[in-house]
């Protein structure tokens, strides 16, 4: 099919060519930033999209131009046909990754190689037992660990593992993360807690990214810390510390955003359109797909809408604003 012109380039002339696809809004883990206490309220089975419709959407979007897909949940390796569609989307001309808890990747490292999936995430905030179950509110620790240990020694795959940063939490365990690397190949990202419906966010609760490259400095010296080069639509800042076999680096999307140069989108497990991590508006893509229509037209509509910055949080302070940052799906329902 031949690409449509610009239906994928925003009013400030960025263009998507990354779409994230979340499989399911189910997880194995209770992350305290990610899902309430008290759980979340499912979409019904019949509003998830089965496989075929991840497909059709994900070839629409390649169509238009897509280069690169992720998939994400929820946990994406709990639904029982993750199989069947990441041997589908691998038959598209993408670039196919996935992000995971890492509890069970061990048993998907065959079918990754098969779809040539190289690039795994992996969640992973605390290099504290203890701490890590109380953050996820499970005891999974040491198979996570065991396993990022299994896919960092693989040179088929390409690591990096995700930490949310919370002030009071595992902001001590800063350069403990930033030595894990010293010796591993993989690259580890720090994330700045963001606001989502449900997870407590307060803004007292952000570990900044100058914060971040202060405290490694102030650890390691400054002339061991050394910034490298980010690549081209990179959401992250990127450093190692001097003969490190890794990296690291800081996703700074509060107190430096980097929604310039954006070309992510994000497709819900209910077939929703996000435009932004942060926005409240959705396109509706799987109703208008079951209803036999054009999905161009809610695709271009979400597009066209997208915000200069963070779903129209201009400004640091807004993320206190209970209508901005509240009028938003819980972290998990999104897909990251």
């Amino acid at each position: 099919m031949k690409k449509t012109d610009h239906i994928l380039i925003d009013s400030f002339k960025r263009e998507h060519t990354y779409l994230r696809i979340s499989i399911t809004e189910r997880c194995n883990l209770r992350c305290t930033y990610c899902m309430p206490a008290e759980g979340i309220q499912l979409s019904p089975k019949d509003h998830i999209m089965n496989y075929d419709e991840v497909f059709e959407i994900a070839k629409k979007f390649v169509d238009l131009g897509v280069t690169k897909i992720r998939i994400t949940g929820g946990e994406p390796l709990v639904r029982k046909d993750v199989a069947v569609i990441l041997k589908k989307l691998a038959t598209l001309p993408v670039e196919l990754s996935i992000t995971t808890n890492g509890i069970t990747i061990d048993k998907f490292v065959t079918l990754f190689k098969e779809c040539n999936i190289q690039k795994i995430n992996i969640s992973i905030d605390s290099l504290n037992p203890s701490k890590f179950n109380e953050i996820t509110r499970r005891k999974n620790f040491d198979r996570v660990y065991k396993n990022i240990m299994l896919f960092a020694n693989d040179d088929f795959f390409k690591v990096k593992l995700n930490c949310v940063l919370m002030k009071g939490v595992n902001d001590d365990e800063i350069n403990d993360f930033i030595e894990f690397t010293k010796h591993h190949n993989l690259n580890l990202r720090f994330i700045e807690f963001m606001p989502f419906n449900g997870n407590e966010w307060k803004l007292d609760q952000l570990v900044s990214l100058a914060t971040i490259v202060e405290t490694a400095k102030n650890h390691f010296g400054a002339d061991n810390i050394i910034r490298i080069n980010d690549a081209p639509n990179d959401t992250s800042k990127n450093y190692q510390l001097k003969n490190a076999r890794g990296s690291f680096a800081i996703i700074s999307t509060v107190t430096n955003p980097f929604c310039d140069s954006c070309n992510r989108i994000r497709l819900t497990a209910n077939g929703k359109l996000k435009n932004c991590l942060f926005s409240g508006g959705e396109e509706d893509l799987l109703t208008a797909l079951r209803a036999g229509e054009n999905i161009e037209t809610p695709i271009k509509v979400a597009i066209q809408s997208k915000k200069k910055m963070r779903g129209g949080m201009d400004t640091q302070n807004q993320f206190t604003s209970d209508d901005l940052r509240l009028d938003n799906r819980s972290m998990i329902t999104i897909g990251g």
